[in-house]
C-alpha cells in the first residue's frame, strides 16, 4: 500500500515554505514539491533591484533549506498540467501521474505579455532567475530602455537600469507611478524622484506596436510617436497559474477561490497558498482577493499547512481561525524604500498625510469609512519606522 503523501504543486517561496510548516504542523508523511523551473526555491524580489543590477547567479537568491525538510522530494523542471480532484491524482508535462491525500496549490503568477504586433527578441519580463539574467545583459550605458507599466516591477527596473546607465522612458496608462494602490499623491511624489534621476516618463499612455524585424528597435504609442528602444520590459501585470486546475469546476475567474481557512472552495483535502489563492480577509470585509505582496506566501502558508495537518490527523477543528493577515510589503527603489502594510488599495478615497513632506521622506494614511486600512512610508530608515510603529492602529 502506498505511503500518504502530500503534494505541493508549485516551488517557489510559497511552495518551500507549506513544505516547512506541513513539517511544523505534525505532518510526517511523505512530502512532493513540484515545479516548472529547474531552480530550486529562490527570492524573487531582488530580481528587479540589486541582483539585476550585480548580475545574478542561483546561489545569491536562494533560499536556505531547513532540516526538517531534508526528506522532501523535489519534481523540478516538470510542470502540472493537470489535476483529477476526485481521483486525488496530479498528472505531470510527459505523462507521469502522482496521487496525493492532501494537495497544496502553489502555482503563483505569471507576467501578462503584450498584445500588440511586433518582433519577440529584445522583449522582456522579470519573473524569473533566468528572466532576471537576460535583461542585466541587455542594460548598461547607453542602452535605450522602455518599461511598460509603472507598477512596483515597471519602477524598481527603471531604478535598477538608470543606475547602470541607461536612458528609460516608463509608459503607463495611469496618470501617476504605481497609482492604483499609491493614489495620485505619493504616485506623483515617486514620479518626482524617479525625474530627479533622469527616468522619462509617457503617461497616459499604450503602446501599439513593437518596431523593429527581427530585434525590438523601438515601440509606438496609442498617439503614433515613436520611442527608441534597445530592450522593452513588459511589467503589466501577472496572470494566475491555474489553467492546470481546469475541469474540476472550481472558481478560477481571478486565481483559486479559497474559503477563510484556505481550502480550496472548502475541500478539506486542497488547500491553495501565496498569490494563486484568492480569499477575504475578515480584517476587512468578506470581499475574495489575491495579495500579491512578499508576507503573503509565508503567511498564507503556516495558516493552510495547519488546516491541511489537521484534516490529515482527523482533528480539523484544530484548524478553525480565520485566515486574517496583515499585509506587509516594500519597494526598494534609489536609496529610499517604499513600505507599506496594510491594505492602501483599499483606501484611496481618503489618503493623508501622516508625517513629513510629500518632497521629502513622508508617512501616508489610507482610510476607509473613517478607519485606518493601510499605512505607506516613503524614504529612508526614520520614516519607514515610522510607518512600522502605525501598523498597529490598522483596522
Amino acid at each position: 500500500m502506498t505511503a500518504p503523501r502530500v503534494l505541493v504543486v508549485g516551488a517557489s517561496m510559497g511552495g518551500l515554505r507549506a513544505a516547512e510548516q506541513l513539517r511544523a504542523a505534525g505532518w510526517d508523511g511523505g512530502i512532493t514539491v513540484i515545479g516548472d523551473e529547474p531552480h530550486m526555491p529562490y527570492n524573487r524580489p531582488p530580481l528587479s533591484k540589486e541582483a539585476l543590477a550585480r548580475g545574478v547567479t542561483h546561489a545569491a537568491v536562494a533560499f536556505r533549506l531547513r532540516a526538517g525538510c531534508a526528506d522532501v522530494d523535489w519534481r523540478l523542471g516538470r510542470p502540472a498540467v493537470g489535476v483529477d480532484l476526485t481521483a486525488r491524482t496530479v498528472r505531470l508535462a510527459g505523462g507521469e501521474s502522482l496521487s496525493y491525500a492532501g494537495l497544496v496549490v502553489a502555482t503563483g503568477l505569471r507576467p501578462r505579455r503584450l498584445t500588440c504586433p511586433g518582433p519577440s527578441a529584445g522583449r522582456h519580463v522579470v519573473r524569473t532567475l533566468d528572466d532576471a539574467h537576460r535583461l542585466h545583459a541587455a542594460l548598461g550605458p547607453g542602452r535605450r530602455v522602455v518599461v511598460v507599466g509603472a507598477g512596483f516591477i515597471g519602477c524598481e527596473v527603471a531604478a535598477t537600469a538608470r543606475s547602470l546607465g541607461a536612458e528609460v522612458t516608463v509608459v503607463a496608462p495611469e496618470p501617476e507611478p504605481m497609482h492604483r494602490p499609491l493614489g495620485t499623491d505619493l504616485g506623483a511624489a515617486l514620479r518626482r524622484r524617479h525625474l530627479a534621476r533622469g527616468v522619462r516618463f509617457e503617461l497616459g499612455h499604450t503602446v501599439r506596436q513593437l518596431i523593429g524585424d527581427r530585434q525590438v528597435a523601438g515601440v509606438v504609442l496609442d498617439d503614433g510617436r515613436e520611442l527608441p528602444a534597445h530592450a522593452v520590459v513588459e511589467a503589466i501585470g501577472a496572470i494566475p497559474n491555474t489553467e492546470w486546475l481546469a475541469g474540476n469546476g472550481l472558481d478560477l475567474a481571478d486565481g483559486v477561490r479559497c474559503d477563510a481557512l484556505l481550502r480550496v472552495e472548502s475541500r478539506p483535502d486542497v488547500v491553495a497558498v501565496g498569490d494563486v489563492a484568492r480569499f477575504a480577509n475578515p480584517r476587512y470585509d468578506d470581499v475574495p482577493r489575491r495579495v500579491e505582496h512578499w508576507s503573503i506566501p509565508t503567511d498564507s502558508a503556516k495558516h493552510a499547512a495547519r488546516t491541511l495537518a489537521a484534516y490529515l490527523a482527523g482533528s480539523a477543528d484544530r484548524a478553525s481561525t480565520p485566515f486574517a493577515p496583515l499585509p506587509t510589503f516594500w519597494s526598494d527603489q534609489y536609496d529610499e524604500r517604499l513600505q507599506s502594510y496594510g491594505a492602501p488599495g483599499l483606501g484611496g478615497a481618503d489618503i493623508r498625510l501622516l508625517e513629513g513632506d510629500w518632497d521629502a521622506d513622508c508617512a501616508v494614511g489610507y482610510h476607509r469609512a473613517g478607519a485606518l486600512v493601510g499605512v505607506v512610508a516613503l524614504g529612508g530608515r526614520a520614516i519607514t519606522l515610522a510607518a512600522k510603529y502605525r501598523r498597529e492602529l490598522i483596522a
